[in-house]
């Protein structure tokens, strides 16, 4: 239950963001597409980095990470872990995408191989877009609110709306009104604001579940009690240790293991990595905002080091649930309890638990105001993507002569459409997301990232593909991603459909989308390198390769080493964690 403190923080919240949204639409007009979809080609690499950290880190998080952390332990940590390939995306990736002048993913594949593969890739995103990132975020915000705010409802023609709906709603409304008003450049510089809001708000969360648990007086293996918050992280692996779930929240899972074997694990969390941080219009569009490549790459990196913070902002705080839950810690004169779902923890209502349950007066509403910021910030962030990518790679494709004062209210109108259908997508979403909401996005980005990753990563290094390795590439590939993705929905349920597991599926959908590219291209004849200049690795001009070189130095590459090398010691540490 919130009081009036709580309530202080979050209208304190949404105060700095409409001062937020004010001022960037006082600096910067939207009068094109550009200013609307790319902020004018003008921010720095501290708000694109903080962008893309906000943009990537919705209520899935807060509701699905923290559940997986609770239940299967660091299984997910493989997925937040990808702060590498973020830096991979700043030097091998971002250089051709940002040189190009184009303004979406789409367009650069219409540069580098024809109309067909921009046509089909923009289908394949917006698709993308409805099944995952908009129903999940909305849905897992919902939950949030259900959760936080029971007491809220409102009645319609006789019908009690409960607080679910409204939240959802409402967030929906609002996110939507400042995206489509302020464009990316609003959308840009409320997430460096919400950044900090959300971890702050996530932190506090582990300091007070490490507190509680390192009081708890629990028994240690050496004979004395838990005593002080350095005990918590004792008590947490004790827990895991004495209840024989060490291989179950361990990093690693057997072959054979029904959900989630490492070689599935490693394959998918890779594909899916590349495809998101490298080749996403909903990522990458952040990186083309900036003024120039060396603030669009130095962006990328600082967003790889904010996406170090996931596992222990999300991952750690659903163990730490897990071990209070366990040991049946008293907490502010209660039980700390994770309400059972089919005799089990349900993994999407322990962060709403531990908010409440932990939380002093203040913090629960400093943690609300970040949950919604995480919410507002992710779908603000889609809801550009969307846009940008029906009004330019669509809308405008069919009607090249609209004015831009038109392309500006379409793709604000855009936003209203795709957000009513991740709202009709939403019961389907909960019939298949028992497994937990953060493994439901992660299952279903492996059925669509397989293709694209394909096409992007041949597309650059091998000049011999062409466009009918393009087409074939990620039309099958497609086309074999939503058969699984049916499978899954008509037979599989939460867990999947048995005949194939979802993350086995992603590796065998990868090495096929090859080879159907490769065999695709070999079947027509190799296009003209004049036409490559600039959008392949072998056909790169001395001109081209010295305005690449001049974007960077030292700290570019000594700040890139320093991420990598925390992935490898996160990597060192878990890896044996628990023996």
């Amino acid at each position: 239950m919130l009081v009036a403190w709580d309530w202080l923080m979050i209208l304190a919240y949404f105060g700095v963001l409409a001062a937020v949204v004010v001022f960037s639409l006082r600096s910067k007009k939207i009068e094109s597409g550009q200013d609307l979809f790319l902020g004018g080609r003008s921010v720095g690499w501290l708000a694109i980095g903080a962008s893309i950290f906000a943009a990537n880190i919705g209520s899935e998080h807060l509701i699905g990470l923290a559940g997986q952390g609770a239940s299967t332990g660091l299984s997910m940590a493989h997925w937040e872990f990808h702060a590498w390939v973020l830096v991979m995306m700043s030097w091998v990736f971002l250089p051709f995408y940002y040189n190009s002048g184009v303004s979406t993913m789409p367009e650069f594949l219409e540069r580098r191989f024809g109309p067909k593969a921009r046509w089909i890739l923009s289908l394949v995103s917006l698709a993308a877009y409805v099944l995952t990132k908009i129903s999940v975020t909305v849905y897992a915000g919902a939950l949030f609110f259900e959760v936080m705010m029971p007491e809220v409802s409102i009645t319609i023609g006789g019908t009690v709306v409960g607080s679910f709906w409204i939240g959802a709603v409402l967030t929906v409304v609002l996110a939507g009104l400042y995206s489509s008003i302020g464009g990316l450049s609003a959308v840009v510089y409320t997430d460096l604001v919400q950044t900090f809001i959300i971890l702050a708000g996530t932190l506090s969360v582990t300091a007070f579940a490490l507190y509680h648990l390192g009081n708890s007086g629990v028994a240690l293996a050496d004979g004395a009690t838990a005593q002080g918050i350095g005990d918590g992280w004792a008590v947490l692996k004790q827990t895991i240790k004495s209840t024989g779930n060490v291989e179950q929240f361990g990093l690693w899972h057997s072959l054979s293991h029904k959900s989630l074997p490492w070689l599935g694990v490693v394959v998918a969390s890779v594909t899916i990595g590349v495809w998101y941080w490298c080749t996403d219009q909903f990522i990458i569009q952040r990186t083309l905002a900036a003024r120039n490549l060396t603030n669009a790459r130095r962006g990328a990196i600082w967003g790889g080091f904010l996406k170090l913070a996931p596992v222990f902002l999300f991952l750690v705080p659903g163990m730490l649930g897990f071990a209070l839950h366990h040991n049946h810690v008293v907490v502010n004169g209660s039980q700390f309890a994770i309400p059972l779902k089919d005799g089990a923890l349900n993994g999407d209502a322990v962060f709403p638990t531990l908010v409440q349950s932990l939380l002093p007066v203040g913090f629960r509403g400093l943690v609300v105001a970040g949950m919604i910021a995480a919410l507002m910030s992710s779908l603000a962030s889609l809801f550009n993507s969307v846009s940008t990518l029906f009004t330019v790679d669509v809308y405008q494709k069919l009607r090249p002569e609209t004015p831009q004062r038109k392309l500006v209210t379409i793709g604000r109108a855009t936003t209203v459409s795709m957000t009513a259908l991740g709202l009709l997508w939403l019961p389907i979403m909960k019939s298949i997301a028992g497994g937990g909401l953060y493994k439901y996005i992660q299952a279903v980005q492996s059925f669509l990232a397989p293709p694209i990753v394909a096409v992007f990563v041949l597309g650059l290094f091998w000049k011999r593909m062409n466009l009918k390795g393009a087409v074939w590439g990620l039309s099958v590939g497609f086309v074999l991603g939503m058969a699984k993705l049916a499978a899954n929905a008509v037979w599989g349920g939460a867990e999947g459909c048995a005949l194939m597991p979802d993350f086995y599926f992603s590796g065998i959908l990868l090495a096929l989308s090859i080879c159907i590219v490769v065999a695709a291209s070999l079947m027509a004849p190799a296009p003209d390198a004049k036409h490559l200049e600039g959008l392949n690795f072998s056909c790169l001009s001395p001109e081209y390769r010295k305005v690449n070189r001049e974007s960077w130095n030292w700290v570019d590459v000594a700040a890139s080493v320093v991420v990598v090398g925390c992935v490898v010691a996160a990597y060192a540490y878990f890896w044996t964690w628990l023996d």
